[in-house]
Parts: C-alpha cells; sequence; structure tokens
C-alpha cells in the first residue's frame, strides 16, 4: 500500500469512528449503524462495512477513536510532576476534567453509551478498559510518586468522583449547570487534601 493510499484509508477511518462518535451521543446505541454512518459521514453505501464489517469491529473503532481523542482533552503530556504538589495535580486533573465538561460533551456522552454496551458485551469490556488504562496508570504514577500508601484505591477515588461529576453534569440531574473551573480545583483540592495529606508540600521543601 502506497503511503498516499494509507493516508487516505487512515483518514476514511478517523471519519468513520468520528462519526460513529457523534451518532453514539445524539441517538444512542440503537441509532448507530453501519448504513447510518454511511448517511452522516456522506460516504458511499458499504463504505463502513468495508472497513468495519461487524458490529463489533465498528465499536471497537469507536472506542479507540474515543480513546485517542480523550487523551487530546485530557492532555496526559501536560500532568504535572508529582514534586510539584497537590495544588499543580488539582489544576491539572481539574482543567482536564473541565475540558470534558464544556467543549466536549458530545464525546462523553458517546463514552457513557459505550460503556453501558460494554457492560452487555464481554469481549468489548475488555477492549474499553485496556484503552482506557493509559489514564489510570499515569494517575497511578502521579499520586504514588506523591507518597500515596494505596495507590489503586485513591486512583478509583478520584476516576469515580470525576466519573461521578461528569454523569451529572452531562446527562444526570445536574446537566443544565457545567461547574466552573474553579469550582472544580477547590474539590478536586479538598479531595486530594483528605487522600494525601501528608503529600501537602513539595518533596524536599
Amino acid at each position: 500500500m502506497s503511503e498516499r493510499t494509507a493516508s487516505g484509508a487512515a483518514s476514511r477511518a478517523g471519519l468513520v469512528a468520528d462519526t460513529a462518535l457523534a451518532l453514539l451521543a445524539e441517538r444512542g446505541m440503537r441509532g448507530l449503524t453501519h448504513r447510518a454512518v454511511d448517511e452522516a459521514a456522506g460516504l458511499p453505501q458499504g463504505s463502513t462495512s468495508n472497513l468495519a464489517r461487524t458490529r463489533q469491529a465498528l465499536l471497537e473503532l469507536a472506542v479507540r477513536r474515543l480513546a485517542d481523542r480523550e487523551a487530546r482533552v485530557l492532555a496526559l503530556h501536560e500532568m504535572p510532576d508529582p514534586h510539584g504538589g497537590l495544588d499543580a495535580l488539582a489544576d491539572g486533573l481539574a482543567l482536564a476534567t473541565h475540558r470534558a465538561l464544556t467543549g466536549n460533551r458530545e464525546l462523553t456522552l458517546a463514552r457513557y453509551e459505550l460503556a453501558l454496551e460494554a457492560t452487555r458485551r464481554p469481549e468489548l469490556r475488555a477492549y474499553f478498559d485496556a484503552t482506557g488504562a493509559r489514564f489510570r496508570d499515569q494517575l497511578r504514577a502521579l499520586v504514588t510518586g506523591m507518597g500515596s500508601t494505596s495507590p489503586d484505591r485513591h486512583v478509583l477515588s478520584l476516576v469515580a468522583w470525576a466519573d461521578g461529576l461528569m454523569f451529572s453534569c452531562v446527562a444526570g440531574s445536574f446537566s443544565t449547570r457545567v461547574p466552573s473551573l474553579d469550582d472544580i480545583r477547590a474539590d478536586l483540592r479538598e479531595l486530594l487534601d483528605g487522600m494525601l495529606g501528608d503529600a501537602r508540600q513539595p518533596r524536599g521543601a
């Protein structure tokens, strides 16, 4: 395959995946079909099937794209050095959470649709969990570097808090309210202080 052909195939795969995520957010899981993706993306009929022949393959394509786009939203490369202390960690996590709630609500909705579908498809569950491991692993490294004595438990609590906030503000009873960046940061600072109180100051301070 030539470089130009490979680039074109990657571009089409990206279009199909992005369209699948948009359909999930707009219509839910029932609205995601190969034909619907072709129509919404303006592609010839059968284009999506050529890229992802089965529904499982289409869902996996969407999950891969979701992971890539969420990585950019969360900006994992911008997460602070653990030696920066709790304030720096609260700043980084608050910014990532606020981005998910503001300019990326559609993406967050699509993630919840895929997460629910994964509860009914064991093969998708494993795939979905694996793609999200990079964020959990980085968060675990951060809290460990800040002196956490129970990093797995602390990561679970942080992720559960963020997921709960995002669900409430995107699809739950607070869907008309988006907390400010300052409010999210204050909440995270309190949560982190309770978890990592012994690591309040940067190491070496």
